[in-house]
C-alpha cells in the first residue's frame, strides 16, 4: 500500500474545499493508494509533463507515483480550468 503525501500547495488548496468534497477527494485517493498502476477509469498519464491526473467531477488532482518510496505525492488540486496553469 502506497502512502499518499501533500505538497504545500496542494495541502491549503485541500483545506481550503468544502468537507465533502474534501471527503470524496480523501476516499478516491486512499482507493488509489491500494494500486496506483492499475487502469482506473478516471486517471490519464499527463502530456509533455511526468505524473498523473485523477479527474473527480470538476476536480482535478495532479500526481507522480514515486515507487522506490511507495509514496503518491500530491502536487496540485484545482478545478479543471485553473490546476492545468
Amino acid at each position: 500500500m502506497y502512502k499518499v503525501v501533500y505538497t504545500k500547495q496542494a495541502s491549503k488548496k485541500f483545506y481550503k474545499l468544502p468537507r465533502n468534497i474534501q471527503r470524496v477527494i480523501k476516499d478516491k485517493l486512499e482507493q488509489l493508494a491500494t494500486n496506483p498502476h492499475y487502469q482506473h477509469p478516471n486517471v490519464t498519464k499527463l502530456q509533455k509533463r511526468a505524473g498523473y491526473r485523477l479527474r473527480i467531477g470538476n476536480w482535478r488532482v495532479i500526481y507522480e507515483i514515486k515507487d522506490d518510496r511507495l509514496i503518491i505525492l500530491v502536487l496540485k488540486i484545482g478545478s479543471r480550468g485553473d490546476v492545468y496553469r
